[in-house]
């Protein structure tokens, strides 16, 4: 993170613990940008209470949730996408099989965005998300010089989100039975994410939204190309 802001570049993380804050601590500096899961007057975790102070100061807090709101677990996954969609790329450092990182990859694919991922040792299960990510071609990159070079190659004019999955954002609390539909409606083998939402009579952006909590769960497996199934 430091060495990517020294080449002009800031970080968009979630301010969680672990590698998201070390990457905002880096990157302090030369710009990062915190995308919160709550308000952004509600410090999550309360830890970051401090890192929370400097990227206010120096850098950029971003949410949108209502202030005085205090996210839950499944808004986390739903943040996900801003922090992708305000990224040229993404890079996951480390992500265990059932990891919300590998959502955030998705999402990037998604919205076009280069995914990139730090391999690991295949007996570490920490390691799993992050060498199946290489393995279905993400970009392998071992320190910032590799980044550098995925995001020196982009073009500026290509690099869109699409917005279809989200207008008109579903309201933080799905409705338990609408979960429960969506859930049933999913098949052992991968279906587009609309056949899904006409199964369970609701919105793509409310079956999009579910489906993320079902992944967090360990209930369904999302795949490229709009496709989801149920985990087996």
């Amino acid at each position: 993170a430091s060495a990517l802001g020294g080449a002009g570049y800031a970080t968009v993380s979630g301010l969680a613990l672990g590698i998201d804050g070390e990457a905002h601590a880096a990157s302090l500096g030369t710009g990062t940008i915190a995308v919160l899961g709550g308000a952004v007057d509600h410090v999550y975790p309360p830890q970051h209470d401090r890192l929370y102070a400097e990227i206010a100061a120096q850098g950029l807090i971003v949410s949108e949730s209502p202030f005085g709101y205090r996210a839950t677990a499944k808004d986390f996954p739903r943040r996900n996408r801003i922090i992708t969609g305000l990224s040229r790329g993404v890079v996951v450092v480390e992500a265990a099989e059932r990891s919300g990182s590998l959502i955030s990859a998705r999402m990037g694919a998604e919205q076009g965005r280069d995914v990139m991922a730090v391999p690991g040792s295949p007996l570490d299960p920490r390691s799993a998300g992050t060498n199946h990510l290489i393995r279905q071609g993400a970009t392998l990159v071992r320190h910032a010089d590799d980044v550098l070079e995925v995001l020196e190659s982009l073009s500026f004019s290509g690099v869109s989100a699409p917005r279809e999955l989200f207008e008109g954002s579903p309201e933080h609390d799905l409705p338990t039975d609408l979960i429960e539909r969506i859930q049933q409606a999913l098949s052992p083998h991968p279906m587009p994410l609309d056949e899904i939402a006409r199964a369970a009579g609701a919105t793509p952006a409310q079956c999009a939204a579910a489906l993320m909590e079902l992944e967090i769960a360990g209930e369904a497996i999302t795949l490229p190309g709009g496709l989801a199934s149920r985990a087996v």
